[in-house]
């Protein structure tokens, strides 16, 4: 099983939708997924339309009050399941800070689902900001894909979760850490801007930027609304082609075949 952050602690940079339907564009292509809503807000668990009762998080399982299998629950897609979150996950940053173990407690959590070959990815949402849920997550992740937005304000926040990539595996944490990608999102190819923001990703990050951008659309926008993934809100749209797009993109650069959807 590959761990996945997806993160940037900017915030409105495409973050969540890009972890929620990514995921969800995996498990069409026959990729057992499985997504971790690590953000206190929730939005992957309700952009995916699941309610859940109390003390359905990550919380217990990082206060050590219940095991990561208890929390996961089924999406009603295939091949995709959920760990969701709720805004009490807050709360665990103040009782991880004090522990002497809180960068490597999720990434041990983890490790104990590699062994039973559920999944082939674990996605996790992190939150926007640099707290301890976000630190926890690098340290636990194989590897980072951090969504950008295509506007200069982006590229002071690249700078920033470049730093913090160093950092983790400077502390020993995770030395083996990697930026597996750069993901452009709210692409406009109309304006100059966006343009020169993909160059200037482009001439710094060359290898780990993707060919894939994903567009501003509405439709993108409007999907968690309605709890569906952009394939269920506009199968047919340009938001379902990027994101069928990436995936597709992600698996090549993993080495794993993509199989041939009649829709996307």
């Amino acid at each position: 099983m590959k761990v996945v952050a997806v993160a940037n602690q900017k915030g409105g940079v495409g973050k969540t939708t890009t972890a929620l339907n990514l995921s969800a564009a995996l498990a069409l292509r026959g990729q057992r997924v499985l997504l971790v809503d690590l953000d206190p807000q929730a939005n992957c668990t309700s952009g995916l339309g699941i309610e859940v009762p109390d003390g359905s998080s990550m919380y217990p399982v990082l206060t050590n009050e219940a095991t990561v299998h208890q929390q996961i629950v089924p999406t009603g897609r295939e091949n995709l399941s959920l760990v969701p979150s709720e805004m009490d996950l807050a709360g665990v940053e103040i009782e991880l800070a004090r522990s002497d173990d809180h960068l490597t407690r999720l990434r041990n959590i983890l490790q104990g689902l590699k062994p039973n070959d559920l999944f082939e990815y674990c996605i996790l949402d992190t939150p926007p900001s640099l707290g301890v849920l976000m630190t926890s997550a690098l340290a636990a992740a194989d590897e980072i894909l951090i969504p950008l937005q295509c506007e200069w304000f982006g590229l002071e926040g690249l700078a920033k979760i470049v730093h913090v990539i160093d950092q983790i595996r400077g502390s020993d944490a995770n030395p083996n850490l990697t930026l597996e990608g750069i993901v452009m999102t709210m692409y406009d190819g109309r304006t100059l801007l966006s343009r020169q923001v993909v160059e200037e990703v482009s001439r710094f990050f060359p290898e780990q930027m993707y060919t894939t951008m994903i567009p501003r659309t509405i439709r993108i926008g409007e999907a968690p609304s309605h709890g569906k993934t952009i394939f269920e809100h506009d199968e047919t749209g340009l938001g379902a082609q990027a994101y069928g797009a990436l995936a597709d993109e992600f698996l090549r650069r993993h080495a794993v075949p993509s199989p041939s959807l009649a829709a996307r």
